[in-house]
């Protein structure tokens, strides 16, 4: 019974990060249409930023803090640079942008010890709790920053400024034409999803207790890519419920080597396999997910 409560609250809490992280890109590609492959970036330097800092001595909301404004500065500074782009030309330069910072990641041997990483990460408010306990307190900490975020991220959705995103989202030159710096928008938007990406970061960090830079492949851009199109886009509940799915898809299929004779290779081959046919067959048959983006919400064209 131990160690269902604990599985359960250890899956709950990945999906809790990467929930968050889904909902960052929501904001991004689902309400302004910023096609960002390289959020695995910012969700990195949030994990590395919070690691430093709380190593260092600093405390748990220190480095939380830290990595999401170090994850919004590096948002800025892609952004300025970037966002004038079409597209596709953005896509490519933020793929390019998270390999510049996993490899320096790799390679920094100074702060981050490079392919070695950075161990023994503290885990918030774990000498106030047992072990056996801990995992509950953090899985609870993950969903109220979560709960917390999804907030936030509804209010701008719902607001003024979240109106102009969905209005750059349909048709830029329009919303150009009345006036509106679409520029300073789409940066504002690339920053504050920046931010929550810092936070799933650092969360994760904590929890993990350790980071390294190959924890942070592109395979997990497109992971959360996933998450987001088979949940739903421009949907914020539509991006948690894709983390689930997708999350609980993959914990199934790890039980796979005690039921199939295969080497664990084959397994992650076979698991990334089967979520690259998930995304072709909901953008084909289901292209705005599970649950997506409320009628009512839509800014007309």
């Amino acid at each position: 019974m131990v160690a269902l409560i604990a599985y359960i609250a250890d899956t709950m809490t990945y999906v809790g990060i990467f929930g968050l992280l889904t909902i960052s890109l929501n904001l991004e590609a689902g309400y302004t249409r910023l096609m960002n492959f390289g959020k695995v970036a910012f969700f990195a330097v949030g994990a590395y930023v919070s690691a430093l800092l709380t190593v260092s001595g600093a405390p748990f909301l220190a480095g939380l803090v830290g990595g999401m404004l170090v994850a919004g500065l590096l948002g800025l500074l892609i952004a300025i640079p970037t966002l004038k782009l079409r597209e596709d030309y953005l896509a490519i330069t933020t793929i390019a942008a998270a390999e510049i910072i996993r490899l320096i990641l790799l390679n920094e041997n100074s702060y981050g010890l490079g392919p070695m990483g950075i161990r023994g990460i503290p885990k918030p408010l774990s000498g106030l709790f047992g072990p056996s306990g801990y995992p509950l307190v953090y899985m609870a900490l993950v969903w109220a920053c979560l709960i917390v975020w999804l907030l936030i991220s509804q209010r701008i959705i719902s607001s003024p400024f979240g109106r102009v995103l969905r209005a750059i989202r349909e048709d830029e030159v329009a919303t150009e034409s009345l006036g509106k710096d679409v520029f300073l928008f789409k940066t504002k938007s690339l920053v504050l999803g920046s931010c929550m990406a810092g936070a799933a970061g650092s969360l994760f960090a904590h929890y993990t207790s350790f980071v390294s830079p190959d924890m942070f492949m592109p395979l997990l851009t497109f992971s959360v890519w996933t998450m987001l199109i088979v949940g739903g886009t421009a949907n914020n509940y539509g991006a948690i419920l894709g983390a689930f799915l997708i999350q609980m898809f993959e914990r199934s299929t790890r039980i796979l080597k005690d039921l199939v004779d295969m080497p664990s290779g084959a397994q992650v081959n076979l698991r990334w396999i089967v979520i690259g046919l998930l995304m072709v067959i909901f953008l084909m048959y289901k292209p705005h997910g599970v649950l997506g983006e409320r009628k009512g919400k839509v800014t007309p064209r």
